[in-house]
């Protein structure tokens, strides 16, 4: 589980920090047209952590499965993961993911973007 967490602090503590992270990643998977709007910094994040996952996902075995739902903890989630998206990332070798610039939040200017799936 530790492997998966990135660098970036997000300005929260360690728990809520891993919690936010894979509720990002399991909505990012969960989502119909594979695509979350989010802040840059979080997408950033996301990113490593969901090309690990697909990554995982492709080799398809039972360990591997375990592994993804020690991170996901939605089931459904994991098995269109394993089933649908991983069979679409075959023949590719990473880059699974775009993340396209929106521009500034309204409220507080924070840069946002689109992360989806390549």
């Amino acid at each position: 589980m530790a492997k998966y967490m990135g660098h970036r602090k997000l300005g929260r503590p360690t728990d809520q920090r891993v919690a936010m992270l894979r509720n990002l990643v399991t909505s990012f998977f969960k989502s119909e047209d594979g695509r979350i709007i989010t802040t840059e910094a979080k997408a950033k994040e996301i990113r490593s952590i969901a090309e690990k996952m697909i990554t995982l996902a492709k080799r398809g075995d039972l360990h591997s499965r375990r592994q993804v739902l020690a991170y996901i903890r939605e089931e459904e989630v994991v098995k269109k993961l394993f089933d649908e998206i991983a069979k679409k990332y075959e023949g590719r070798n990473g880059g699974y993911t775009r993340i396209l610039k929106l521009g500034p939040r309204r409220g507080d200017s924070a840069p946002m973007v689109i992360i989806e799936l390549v």
